[in-house]
């Protein structure tokens, strides 16, 4: 979907239709979580903090996200989706993979496929969306964003090779800044330059992400579209206005991301055996602390209490602008799992 958060407020109040704004926050710890292409005109971008957005484009107009109302249309996107396949491949409320290999309208070109849910799409929902097509899911993602907005282009498997062999290594799906930047200092610039180093001397340099580079330059990566998708985190965090220099204030907050995430856990009746805090710093430093134990839990008071272990673990590094707790490890990975109900002693101060 093209800016999809935006689209969606742009949709339901005429007013907003032709201007910019950004979905999120305006304050000096808001964050921008969509932005119209009227807004992109002036480089404002998700994930970009609020005062730098209204910098760029002072007559910004913030509005703030309405999360089950864009569920809502997501449903609706997806049920267009399964009039063609029953494979379908959800990666966010905005985004899927389709296998239309075999569709049940029986149409031989996936081209018009896309091309005719596209304008489905469009008319009944009053909404845009692009397309990319190609033989594999990589190359479908990147190909998807060559003709943004309301666009569609498709790589056939003969075209896919000299494809990549041009591409901007940045512009390779899963290949950040900081990977970026790396292979440029090893004179690493394109998918030709990628491809001409032995997969021996990408494993030194990037580990086990080497090995995937080597094989995915040169087309040898074909996942299956997977239709059931199985929850890996159920995470809560919060971004606070003002920086938190004391354990007890950040105890206090964590207590309160602790019952939004049991909350969570609960609403879809899962469990997990590993707590993740992840504090933010002020400096925009990212920190994870993680224990995994010997039981699923689900509870506040255990993740309050395992979540107080990894705080006082180590000293904080800095000011902190940013709390969360996640639980992976779920029961839901193995359908054999039985969860006993197990007598635990917690511990309190007095």
């Amino acid at each position: 979907m093209d800016a999809f958060y935006a689209s969606v407020e742009q949709l339901d109040n005429p007013e907003l239709r032709g201007k910019p704004i950004a979905v999120g926050g305006a304050s000096e710890r808001g964050v921008v979580s969509a932005a119209s292409y009227e807004a992109r005109k002036f480089n404002v971008r998700s994930a970009m903090s609020g005062v730098l957005a209204r910098k760029n484009c002072p007559h910004l107009i913030f509005v703030k996200p309405r999360f089950e109302r864009y569920k809502e249309i997501s449903q609706k996107i997806r049920a267009i989706f399964y009039d063609y396949t029953d494979l379908v491949e959800p990666l966010s409320l905005d985004e899927a993979y389709l296998d239309v290999t075999e569709n049940k309208k029986g149409n031989p070109s996936a081209s018009m496929i896309a091309k005719e849910i596209r304008q489905r799409i469009a008319d009944e929902l009053n909404l845009n969306a692009s397309a990319g097509i190609s033989n594999s899911k990589f190359v479908a993602k990147i190909a998807s964003d060559i003709n943004k907005p309301n666009g569609q282009k498709t790589i056939p498997p003969e075209e896919v090779i000299p494809f990549l062999e041009e591409l901007p290594i940045q512009k390779f799906f899963g290949i950040g800044k900081v990977t970026a930047t790396r292979m440029f200092n090893l004179g690493i610039f394109t998918g030709l330059d990628l491809k001409s180093k032995t997969e021996e001397f990408l494993v030194t340099h990037f580990k086990k992400s080497g090995s995937h580079y080597y094989h995915l330059v040169r087309g040898n990566y074909y996942s299956k579209v997977k239709p059931h998708r199985e929850r890996k985190s159920v995470a809560a965090e919060h971004t606070f206005s003002k920086n938190l220099t004391s354990e007890i204030f950040m105890m206090e907050k964590l207590e309160k991301i602790s019952e939004e995430l049991e909350k969570r856990l609960l609403r879809n009746k899962v469990s997990g055996k590993t707590v993740t805090l992840k504090i933010k710093y002020s400096d925009f430093k990212t920190q994870t602390r993680s224990k995994t134990l010997p039981y699923f839990i689900k509870e506040k008071a255990i993740l309050l209490e395992t979540v107080k272990e990894l705080l006082y673990q180590e000293k904080v590094l800095n000011s902190v602008r940013l709390l969360g707790i996640s639980v992976t490890n779920l029961n839901i990975h193995s359908k054999k799992t039985v969860e006993k109900p197990i007598d635990i002693q917690l511990k309190f101060e007095f």
